[in-house]
């Protein structure tokens, strides 16, 4: 089964941190990265940098931004082929966010037939 481990960060996750302690951090996130059961994954850019396109009755409406305010942004994700969800859960324990103060949110993907 597949799964992505969506990344939630906080806005000051990373403003805090020295050189040395951020490429501990990022050493962490590659290992994962690198890690057998990983078929993807990518970092995102800040939410500040998003676009958010809306259409109602046919009108659209396109905002700078991300599409709500929150106390936690999407940062990045990693796609995961596991046996099952214990074993996410078991990877998404080792990315740095869930231990930092954000959270993994993990979600199977659907499967469809070829």
């Amino acid at each position: 089964m597949k799964y992505a481990l969506l990344i939630y960060d906080t806005p000051d996750a990373w403003s805090d941190r020295d050189d040395a302690e951020a490429a501990e951090v990022m050493s962490r996130y590659a290992a994962v990265g690198s890690d057998p059961m990983t078929v993807g994954g990518e970092q995102l850019e800040l939410p500040h940098t998003a676009t958010t396109v809306r259409i109602k009755d046919g009108a659209e409406l396109i905002t700078d931004g991300p599409f709500v305010e929150s106390k936690e942004y999407l940062g990045g994700f990693y796609l995961i082929a596991a046996p099952d969800l214990d074993a996410a859960m078991a990877v998404a324990r080792r990315l740095p966010a869930a231990s930092e103060g954000g959270a993994i949110e993990i979600r199977p993907l659907v499967e469809r037939a070829p």
